[in-house]
């Protein structure tokens, strides 16, 4: 199946961490833009002549909310071209081409098991568009475990929003751990917490989202606790 272009513009640009930026774009050709919790974007951005060069694909930050608006959060590489342009040439007002969403990384069909959502950095993205979506239909679950990585306490991302839905919901819990300071006392990788929570074998069911290092590490330590490879499912990033 072909998937529609369409126009984008960006319509406001956030400092989110010191090097993470979130952009809102519209899609001002289409009334609702649609999309499954967890899918992703492809931007066709003006950094190369050859088409396939300029295609970046980033994972949409924001749930479904009937408007043709999407969120995205975009950390800045330094020899990274697409992100070099986002971040120093691109702005309000800024137009490019944005192909339908796609992906399957997305929640399962039933909630009916515990569900782990392990992710570093700006891997948080599409477990915050299935978390709003969780909450807005009020979909039933079991408990659901944000395990979520990064560098220090400023790097992490919708850290207020995480925490107030733990709050408001009995059955989510956010762990949040960094590695190169304590926060919240904790001072780590992500790898600790699921073990820990996972020592008696829950029934459960493992995404992980981040960089390759990250997942391949994860879904070793998770086969050997004794899950099975159908138990866990990923998205890489980079």
């Amino acid at each position: 199946m072909v998937l529609a272009w369409h126009k984008g513009i960006i319509l406001k640009i956030q400092q989110e961490s010191p090097t993470v930026k979130r952009f809102w774009i519209q899609l001002p050709e289409l009334e609702q833009f649609h999309f499954i919790p967890g899918q992703f974007v492809t931007l066709d951005l003006p950094i190369s002549e050859r088409r396939n060069k300029r295609w970046r694909s980033y994972s949409i930050a924001n749930a479904p909310n009937q408007s043709n608006i999407f969120e995205l959060v975009i950390v800045k590489f330094e020899q990274g071209a697409g992100t070099t342009y986002l971040f120093e040439q691109a702005s309000i007002g800024t137009e490019f081409l944005v192909r339908a969403a796609q992906g399957v990384f997305v929640l399962p069909e039933q909630l009916d098991k515990t569900l782990f959502l392990v992710c570093t950095g700006t891997g948080i993205a599409p477990y915050r568009s299935m978390l709003q979506y969780i909450q807005q239909e009020q979909l039933p679950h079991l408990d659901i475990h944000l395990i979520y990585g990064c560098r220090t306490e400023e790097d992490l991302l919708f850290k207020d929003e995480m925490e107030a839905l733990a709050l408001q919901n009995d059955q989510f819990f956010y762990h949040p751990i960094t590695s190169r300071s304590a926060y919240k006392s904790k001072q780590g990788y992500v790898h600790s917490i699921y073990e820990t929570l996972c020592s008696d074998l829950p029934v459960a069911h493992f995404m992980l989202c981040g960089w390759r290092p990250m997942v391949d590490e994860a879904k070793e330590r998770i086969i050997k606790l004794g899950y099975n490879k159908t138990d866990v499912e990923f998205e890489l990033y980079g």
